[in-house]
This record gives structure tokens, C-alpha cells and sequence, in this order.
């Protein structure tokens, strides 16, 4: 280790794609037993440069050393078998085995019976427990997966990594879906893993922890090496701006809207699921980003699911604009003109097959069905690339062309496209879930923009965030719920770290009296 300085060396690497070069020139040096942060843009590289690094993708030019000898690596197995593993931001396990069938997927150990080969479950729960143990992970081998949390999900995938003997791992937003608790546990397996001389690749948009965990970083912008260096000489300041390749003074916009009158009230909402929310009354105001908080458990997203009729409802009103609705499916809530962008943009936002073009006028071409048919029967395809073509242009999505499968873009520019989706409707409260998980400051302070341009155009945001300083950035008031509880509502000028994670974390049925007053 000590004759070659570096245990993962990229250099000069180049990957092109139907109509974009995803990497110019592109380098990535990281050292053995360092925490290594490679950040950028949404659509800067580094998922396509980790990939080559993994073995799902092969340069077109460049080369790729391990340990100072080239290496070919048409596989992701061969990847691993030459001690690179990777974690996914979307993890894929295999929900219906149990968690040591998992990590050993693929290399089941054996045993000879009477001439016959069993899997040795014996001596995998024994590895299992061991590998573990080493790690600090308190998980049982034998519980079925898909009664794990995200995060057991992703420290299963950790030990997978670790059971190859991995000298580094790529770590690929992994704190997107995780608890402050959970991070710190991650936190502390990375610090045991670094120890061991383990090269962890960090991928994140989360400033704060690149600047605490991390010991060098790496920025690309635009598919090429802006540079590197040792993070103590870093700020969030410079990072944004080498990000960026400009100065963003405020990560947010300046609020210039103010809320007018009460346009949604909800009152006494329970859900008809168990264990979920329970008697909930809030009222939202024309003109207003109301921020909802929470920890999680907290029934957020089922709450603002239920209200846009993906989830049935016990009992409670529903009132817009003064009048009662009813609503019992999307399609009635998108009647109302109530549009909802979920949290998992992969999973239950974009059809991946499907074009950008095709993702952004999906919505439309169900509820104004006449715009693309003029009632003939027939698409109209003008029509519909008009109607594309005017959000990839006003949100700056970056694509090759409408035709592109949605699939191959930057989860930054997925998320944008998903919101042209809705926008295409003009609704008049748009529900956001997690708006800007995993991606950049570039595209959040974008989407944090158009948030404040319907406001000023008098509509009405809801703004579901895990991220403390948007909630207080971005919101004219947080709801905060606790286990399915309303425990209070806190005007702009209440708002602080401290009395948000009270609420969050502590139910009493005076703090509803509080929320109530401050409607």
C-alpha cells in the first residue's frame, strides 16, 4: 500500500451516452482508511463515474487502478471480487429471504450430506452474527426482510459490502432515508470500517455531514474534475461555489409573498387505518408554504396521502374554498386541483421506461383529456410537446431531448420533471414530500424558487421536510406531528431547532389546544 499512495486511482475518464458525455476528462483519486466525499451537481457525473468504478458501466477512455495495478471491470462482480462494492442509494434487497440469506446471496455455504450439497444455514447465521458483531449492527439473522426499517435495510447492505472483504465502499446518498439516530450509527460503523483501513466514497448533498465525516472531497461539475482537497480547508460556502461555479449568498429565496385567507381547512381527520394518524385540524392559507415536521413514525405522509384519496379516511372534513369534498382517489383530489409529489420519486414518481416528455404530460393527458385528443380519438402530438417542452424549459431540466428515457437522467432533473408533471395542472395546493432529498443546492435553490413563485401567485404549498433548516427556511408556519398526533403549530417567528424536535418527539393533548389557536 505504501508504493502506490492510493488504493482506488481513476484517471482521465470519459462515458458517453446517446446525446450527452456524461464524464470529460474525469479523475477520482482516494486513499485507503479515508472517508473520500465526491459531490457535485445533479447531473455532474458521479453516479456515472461510481458506476464505472463498480463494473455496471465501461469507459470509453481512461483508466481504472486498484492497489497501483490496471484493472478491467466488465462486472459488478468482478468489481467486488477486486474488493469494490457499492450501496445504492435505492436499495433492492430481496424482501421475501431473511437478512443472512441476503448478505450471502449468491455464495450460500454448503454442506455434504449422504453425497447431497444442503445450505449450511448453520454456519451462515454463525458468519452472519460474527460479521455483526465486528460491525456493531444489532440485527437478527434470521428475521425476514421486509419486516426491516430503511435503515436495518441499509446496514444489511453495509455487511454485504464488508463480507466481501471490500477495500472501498461507495456509499451513494446513504443517509437520505435515515433517522439523526440512524445517521450517527452509520457514523460510527464508517469510523469502525476506516479504522480497518476501509475507503469509504461518500456521496451526499448533505453539506453539514461532508464537512464532519469526510477527510477529502472531490467535486465534479458538468462531467469534468473541478478539483480536490482535504476537507479542514473547506466551508459550505466553497463547496457550493465550486459546486455550483458561482456564489450562492442565500441557500433561500428572499420570502416575498403574504398569506391571505384560510383556502383548505381540515378538521378532525383520523385515519381508517390502525395505528396511523388521529384527529387532526389544521387550515392552510392562500399564498402560504405551510412546513410539516416530524420524526419518523411521525404519519406525515400518510396524513397528506389520505388527503389526496390515496388512503381511506375514518371520519373528519375536508373543506376548499369553504365548501365540503369528499375525496376517495387521486383523480377526485386532482379534480379539486390538489397535486401531490411523492417522497420516493423512483418508486411512485417517474415511469422510468417512459420519456421525459411522456412523464411530464402523464397527469394531463388523464384529466384534460380534450387538450390531447380535441375529441377526435387521436393524440394530438404537438400539443403534448408544447406542453413538455414549456416545463423542461422553464425548470432547466437538463436532458438530451424529450425523447430520453426518464430513467437515465439526474435525480435532480427527475425531480424537476416530476414537478412540470404537476404544474402542468396549475394547481392550487400542490403537496411536496421530501421535495429536495438527494439532490444538489443548485436544484433545491431552483425548486425552493418556483415553491415561492405559486405563493406569490397565490397558491398554496405544503412542504413535508426532514431537513431542519428548509422547514425554517422555506415555511411561513410548522405543523409539527408526533406519532400520528398534531402537537402544534408554530408561527415563522416561534420557529426554533429546539421547540421543533419538542413537538416532534413529545404528544400531550394541550399542545393540540396550542395548535389550534394558532390556526
Amino acid at each position: 500500500m505504501e508504493a502506490t499512495k492510493y488504493v482506488l486511482e481513476m484517471k482521465h475518464i470519459c462515458k458517453s451516452f446517446p446525446g450527452v458525455k456524461a464524464l470529460d476528462d474525469a479523475s477520482l483519486l482516494v486513499r485507503a482508511g479515508t472517508v473520500h466525499a465526491l459531490m457535485g451537481e445533479n447531473g455532474a457525473g458521479k453516479s456515472t463515474l461510481m458506476k464505472c468504478a463498480f463494473g455496471l458501466y465501461q469507459p470509453d477512455e481512461g483508466e481504472i487502478r486498484i492497489d497501483g495495478n490496471v484493472v478491467s471491470l466488465p462486472t459488478p462482480k468482478s468489481a467486488m471480487l477486486q474488493g469494490i462494492s457499492m450501496i445504492h442509494q435505492e436499495l433492492n434487497p430481496i424482501m421475501t429471504r431473511n437478512v443472512m440469506e441476503n448478505i450471502w446471496v449468491g455464495r450460500v455455504p454448503y454442506r455434504k450430506v449422504a453425497g447431497v450439497h444442503w445450505a449450511d444455514d448453520r454456519k451462515m447465521f454463525q458468519d452472519t452474527q460474527k460479521l455483526f458483531e465486528d460491525l456493531g449492527i444489532h440485527i437478527d439473522p434470521k428475521e425476514k426482510v421486509s419486516n426491516l426499517s430503511v435503515s436495518h435495510c441499509q446496514l444489511l447492505e453495509i455487511a454485504r459490502a464488508v463480507s466481501y472483504g471490500a477495500k472501498v465502499i461507495i456509499m451513494d446518498e446513504p443517509t437520505s432515508s435515515l433517522t439523526e439516530t440512524e445517521s450517527e450509527l452509520l457514523f460510527a460503523i464508517i469510523k469502525k470500517l476506516t479504522a480497518q483501513g476501509v475507503a469509504i466514497i461518500y456521496i451526499s448533498h448533505k453539506i453539514e455531514e461532508v464537512l464532519d465525516i469526510t477527510d477529502e472531497v472531490t467535486v465534479l461539475r458538468d462531467g469534468q474534475l473541478v478539483g480536490n482537497w482535504p476537507t479542514k480547508e473547506l466551508d459550505m460556502d466553497s463547496i457550493v461555489s465550486k459546486m455550483v461555479g458561482r456564489d450562492m449568498t442565500n441557500r433561500f429565496p428572499k420570502p416575498e409573498h403574504t398569506p391571505g385567507e384560510v383556502f383548505l381547512e381540515v378538521s378532525h381527520l383520523t385515519s381508517a387505518v390502525p395505528h396511523s394518524f388521529t384527529d387532526i385540524s389544521f387550515a392552510l392559507h392562500r399564498g402560504e408554504i405551510l412546513g410539516i415536521g416530524g420524526l419518523v413514525g411521525a404519519q406525515r405522509t400518510e396524513l397528506m396521502e389520505s388527503i389526496f384519496g390515496l388512503r381511506p379516511i375514518a371520519s373528519g372534513t375536508i373543506r376548499i374554498d369553504g365548501k365540503e369534498v369528499k375525496i376517495d382517489s387521486p383523480q377526485e383530489a386532482i379534480r379539486h386541483k390538489i397535486a401531490l409529489l411523492t417522497e420516493e420519486r423512483r418508486v411512485t414518481g417517474i415511469i422510468p421506461m417512459l420519456s421525459v416528455g411522456e412523464n411530464i404530460v402523464l397527469a394531463n393527458q388523464t384529466a384534460n383529456h380534450k387538450r390531447y385528443t380535441g375529441g377526435t380519438g387521436f393524440l394530438n402530438y404537438a400539443a403534448r410537446t408544447e406542453d413538455a417542452q414549456k416545463y423542461v424549459d422553464s425548470l432547466s431540466i437538463k436532458t438530451p431531448g424529450l425523447k430520453t428515457q426518464i430513467q437515465y437522467l439526474s435525480g435532480g432533473n427527475q425531480q424537476k420533471a416530476l414537478l412540470g408533471r404537476w404544474m402542468l395542472l396549475e394547481p392550487d395546493i400542490l403537496i411536496m414530500d421530501e421535495p429536495t432529498r438527494g439532490i444538489d443546492v443548485g436544484a433545491k435553490y431552483e425548486i425552493y424558487c418556483l415553491m415561492e413563485e405559486m405563493v406569490q401567485n397565490g397558491k398554496c404549498v405544503i412542504m413535508i421536510s426532514s431537513e431542519m433548516p428548509e422547514l425554517m427556511g422555506m415555511s411561513d408556519r410548522i405543523m409539527v406531528m408526533c406519532e400520528g398526533h398534531l402537537s402544534g403549530i408554530l408561527n415563522r417567528d416561534e420557529v426554533s431547532d429546539e421547540r421543533i424536535m419538542y413537538l416532534a418527539s413529545t404528544y400531550e393533548k394541550g399542545e393540540s389546544e396550542y395548535a389550534t389557536e394558532k390556526q
